[in-house]
């Protein structure tokens, strides 16, 4: 197992859906031992309402959370140990970054539950299946949560 991280950038393509529930599912599991924060490519979405649905039945809340990109990170951007990619086009800018930047990066493909499923119980289990997906991701990058 790699070394833990004392920052984290989740990132995905609008910071709507995957990468902030890996924000909030990081520092659920792991508390304060790492800083962490998402992006997305684009901005132009709001937090997904169904993402928040999903987190909230494990205890993590979505509820406040603001969707950003890269360039609103700015600068700050360069004082992250590690990218998390989560979907292609956010593999291939974080790729840029982290070439320009010497940050460490992974690419974990987590499935985009967006347009899946028909009713609304249909469309809860995609989002948890995407949940359940990024937290198996982060424990067995991360070791045993925690809590």
């Amino acid at each position: 197992m790699a070394q833990f991280p004392s920052s984290v950038l989740f990132c995905c393509d609008h910071n709507a859906v995957r990468s902030p529930m890996a924000e909030g599912l990081m520092k659920r599991l792991y508390g304060t031992r790492s800083y962490v924060q998402s992006a997305g490519v684009k901005s132009d979405l709001e937090i997904d309402g169904f993402s928040i649905a999903v987190c909230h039945e494990i205890g993590v809340e979505l509820d406040r959370h603001r969707a950003r990109t890269f360039e609103e990170l700015g600068e700050d951007v360069a004082g992250f140990d590690l990218i998390v990619a989560l979907s292609p086009a956010a593999r291939a800018a974080a790729q840029g970054l982290a070439h320009e930047t010497d940050i460490a990066m992974e690419y974990w493909p987590i499935d985009d539950p967006t347009g899946t499923g028909e009713s609304r119980e249909a469309k809860l289990d995609a989002y948890r299946q995407t949940r359940d997906q990024i937290r198996a991701h982060m424990v067995e990058r991360f070791g045993p949560p925690n809590s």
